[in-house]
């Protein structure tokens, strides 16, 4: 689609506390796989704190939640990050460190070149998928033809 990049949303509940040590070969990651996503190519921009974390900005202010929302140029940049970087090693570690949501955690949408959502933007479209399924306003990675590394990475609808 030109003029629009791919936005998206993926969220994690804690097992443990965030401080807990039980989690913290995942805490003590997560700079260095957040700096892979910021060189890898394809990367637009990812939300963050002053601290350039993600983790305290979860719905309520509930500490157990993580999301994490970022914008790519396109879905296959998104999907090589995922499952070609150091990335896929903790994603394949992801039952260690986080329990099931009961629902979908994680959509992609489309948004205008230099537009940055709000987690306000990303939950609504989290709900809209899990309201309505896979549409062109907000997506999984099944709805992506050209996606294929997410069906040997075990990304299906599976909550996380």
């Amino acid at each position: 689609m030109t003029g629009f990049h791919i936005a998206e949303l993926n969220v994690a509940r804690l097992k443990h506390a965030i401080f807990d040590p039980r989690i913290s070969d995942f805490v003590n990651n997560l700079n260095r796989v957040n700096a892979v996503a910021e060189r890898s190519p394809g990367f637009v921009w990812r939300k963050k704190d002053e601290t350039g974390s993600s983790i305290s900005m979860s719905p309520d202010n509930d500490p157990m939640i993580i999301p994490n929302l970022s914008v790519w140029e396109d879905v296959l940049s998104l999907e090589n990050f995922v499952f070609k970087t150091v990335h896929k090693r903790f994603y394949e570690r992801r039952a260690e460190w986080f329990g099931l949501l009961g629902k979908m955690h994680f959509v992609m949408w489309p948004v205008p070149v230099g537009h940055e959502p709000s987690l306000e933007e990303a939950w609504q479209k989290l709900d809209q998928l899990n309201t309505q399924g896979s549409t062109e306003q907000a997506f999984d990675w099944s709805y992506i033809q050209q996606a294929q590394l997410w069906r040997t990475g075990q990304c299906g609808v599976r909550a996380v």
